[in-house]
C-alpha cells in the first residue's frame, strides 16, 4: 500500500507520524495533505537506510535537493558517496543520482546505502546508457526501459524522475519556436531525439500506465520531469514549456487515481518578475501537486556563482509557492562538481529555503529567527550557534575574533546593542561589556 492509499483510507503511516514531529504539524493534517495529492512523501520500503522521512509540498517547510552522479568523463562511485554525505551534512533533504557514466548498478546501490534520506533517480540515463554501449542510443526499446525503471525500484529508489510530457504533440510546438538554446534536459534531450529518429512516440506517456504499475508496487514517487524547460532567459514561459505542462497536469490526475504519489518539475532559467507566474500556473495546472524547481536561475551570466543566483530565484520561488529546490553549485554549467561544490550549493539553497519559509509565515521559521534576535541582543553566543542554519562555520568564525569583550570583533566595547541598554540603566562605563 502506498503512502496516499494509506492516507485515503485514514492511515498515518510512520512516514507520516515521523513528518508531523518534524514539521511542528498534527499528524492529521499531514495524512489530509499527501490523501489528497498536494504533499508526497518519498519512502520506496526496499530503501533499507532510509531513516529520516521528508514530505514535499504545501503546508510543509520548503526542501532542497541535491543532485549527485558521475559523467561520461568521471565515474568514480567513491567519490559520489563522499558527495552524499557531504550534501546530507549540509542538510539536504533529498538527493538524486543523475550518474551517466560508469557501472550505473553498483554506482545506484552505494549511494542508496549511504543516503539516510530519500534517493531519486532519473532511469532512462541508464536505458539510453545500455543501448548506446550495445549499439546506439537510438536502439533503446521501450520495453528496456521500463525494465530499467522496475529495476531501479527493485533497488530501493525512492522517487524518479520521468519526462513523459515530451510527446510528438509538445516536440512540434518545440520545433515551431525560435528557442536560443533549445533542448537542455538531458533526459528531455535524449528522449526528443530517440522519438525524432525512431519516429515513434514517448513510451513514457504511451505506457504511462505500466509505469505507474511498477511506480505502485515498489511506492515510488513520480517526479514528472519537465524535459522541455528553459535553458535560458530569452526561453522562459514560452509554448513548449507551457504544452508539456499542460500534459504533465492530465499526468497527475492518472498517478493519483492509481495510488501512485507525483510531484512536478519545473524551470529553469526564469527572470525574477515571471518566477510567480510560473508556479501559480503550476498550481493551476497540476491541482496544486508539490512544485519541484531546478534552480530557479534568474539571470544566464553568472557562471561559477549560479548557486548563489539560483539561491536568489530560488527564494522567491518558495516564498510564492514552490515546495522544493534542486540546488545548483558553483560549477553549474561548467564541470562535474566536487564534494566542495556540493556543500556550497546546498548551504546556499537552504538559506534560500529558509528565506522562503519565513516569507511564507511558518511559524516554525518565524519563532526561530526570533529566537535568534534575542539570543543576539543578549550576547547569548552559545545559543546563537544553536539556533543559527549553520552553527560550525558561525562558532569556527566567532572564534577568530581578537577582544576582550563578550561582543563580537566587529563593534567590540562599542556594541550598540549593550552601550544603549548600559545607559538606560545607569551603567555608562564601557567596562560593563567586559568579562566578569
Amino acid at each position: 500500500m502506498t503512502q496516499l492509499e494509506a492516507a485515503r483510507k485514514g492511515l498515518v503511516t510512520e512516514a507520516m507520524a515521523y513528518v508531523a514531529q518534524s514539521e511542528g504539524l498534527e499528524p492529521e493534517f499531514v495524512r489530509q495533505q499527501v490523501a489528497v495529492g498536494r504533499v508526497v512523501i518519498p519512502a520506496n520500503p526496499n530503501h533499507r537506510t532510509l531513516t529520516h522521512f521528508t514530505a514535499i509540498g504545501e503546508g510543509m517547510r520548503v526542501k532542497v535537493n541535491a543532485n549527485l552522479g558521475t559523467s561520461y568523463d568521471f565515474a568514480d562511485p567513491e567519490q559520489e558517496v563522499q558527495k552524499v554525505r557531504a550534501a546530507i551534512e549540509a542538510g539536504a533533504d533529498t538527493v538524486m543520482d543523475l550518474s551517466t557514466g560508469g557501472d550505473l548498478e553498483r554506482i545506484r546501490e552505494m549511494t542508496l546505502e549511504a543516503s539516510t534520506v530519500p534517493l531519486g533517480t532519473v532511469p532512462i540515463y541508464e536505458a539510453e546508457f545500455q543501448a548506446a554501449r550495445r549499439k546506439s542510443v537510438f536502439d533503446m526499446t521501450p520495453d528496456e526501459l521500463l525494465e530499467v525503471i522496475e529495476r531501479h525500484g527493485r533497488s530501493g529508489v525512492d522517487y524518479i524522475t520521468i519526462h513523459a510530457g515530451v510527446t510528438q504533440e509538445s516536440l512540434r510546438r518545440y520545433r515551431n519556436s525560435s528557442r536560443v538554446t533549445g533542448i537542455v534536459s538531458r533526459g528531455g534531450g535524449l528522449l526528443a531525439a530517440w522519438m525524432l529518429r525512431n519516429e515513434q512516440e514517448n513510451p513514457l506517456w504511451e505506457r504511462f500506465d505500466d509505469v505507474l504499475e511498477i511506480a505502485r508496487s515498489y511506492d515510488m514517487t513520480l517526479s514528472l520531469g519537465d524535459g522541455l524547460r528553459p535553458g535560458s532567459l530569452a526561453d522562459s514561459t514560452d509554448r513548449a514549456q507551457i504544452q508539456e505542462l499542460l500534459l504533465i497536469g492530465e499526468l497527475v490526475e492518472r498517478a493519483r487515481r492509481a495510488g501512485v504519489q507525483a510531484m512536478v518539475e519545473g524551470p529553469g532559467h526564469i527572470p525574477l518578475n515571471e518566477i510567480r507566474t510560473n508556479v501559480q500556473l503550476q498550481k493551476k495546472l497540476t491541482d496544486h501537486a508539490p512544485f519541484y524547481i531546478l534552480g530557479m536561475l534568474p539571470i544566464d551570466t553568472g557562471a561559477g556563482f549560479d548557486h548563489i543566483a539560483g539561491a536568489i530565484g530560488g527564494a522567491v520561488a518558495g516564498w510564492h509557492g514552490a515546495d522544493m529546490l534542486c540546488y545548483l553549485t558553483p560549477a553549474e554549467h561548467l564541470a562535474l562538481p566536487t564534494a566542495l561544490h556540493v556543500r556550497e550549493g546546498v548551504i546556499a539553497f537552504k538559506l534560500a529555503a529558509h528565506v522562503a519559509d519565513v516569507a511564507r509565515g511558518h511559524p516554525a521559521a518565524l519563532l526561530r529567527n526570533r529566537q535568534m534576535s534575542q539570543a543576539r541582543y543578549a550576547l547569548d553566543w552559545e545559543r546563537q550557534f544553536e539556533l543559527c542554519l549553520f552553527p560550525e562555520e558561525a562558532r569556527r568564525l566567532y572564534e577568530t575574533r581578537a577582544t576582550r569583550t563578550k561582543a563580537c570583533s566587529m563593534c567590540g566595547p562599542f556594541c550598540p546593542m549593550n552601550l544603549v541598554e548600559a545607559v538606560l540603566r545607569g551603567r555608562a562605563r564601557v567596562s560593563d561589556l567586559e568579562p566578569a
